[in-house]
């Protein structure tokens, strides 16, 4: 099993990036995706998540209107569309499969928005 997450990287206030995390070693589109993140020095919160086929989503309420969470189960792939990015969005990004019996994990990107 692999989730290995990317498109971090340094951005400005009001900018925008878009992670994508791609997943193996399991049915991809039998598991919810989520993602979380964690910022330095403070406990991992959940971001958002997305319905195994992908017409149920959520969001943490500080992103809802700025982030948007899709998949590709052709592809295998969770994507998250960041908008408007603040600095209090800088945290390391990890995505998050999940079902009734099992969590996998991703090693994490880092987002930091700064000026």
């Amino acid at each position: 099993v692999q989730l290995v997450e990317s498109g971090g990287g340094l951005v400005q206030p009001g900018g925008s990036l878009r992670l994508s995390c791609v997943a193996s070693g399991f049915t991809f589109s039998s598991y919810l995706m989520n993602w979380y993140r964690q910022a330095p020095g403070k406990e991992r919160e959940w971001v958002a998540r997305i319905s195994s086929g992908g017409s149920i989503r959520g969001y943490q309420d500080s992103v809802r209107g700025r982030f948007t969470i899709s998949r590709d189960n052709v592809k295998n792939t969770v994507f998250l569309q960041m908008n408007n990015l603040k600095p209090e969005d800088t945290a390391v990004y990890y995505c998050c499969a999940r079902n009734s019996m099992y969590d996998y994990w991703g090693q994490g990107t880092q987002v930091t928005v700064s000026s």
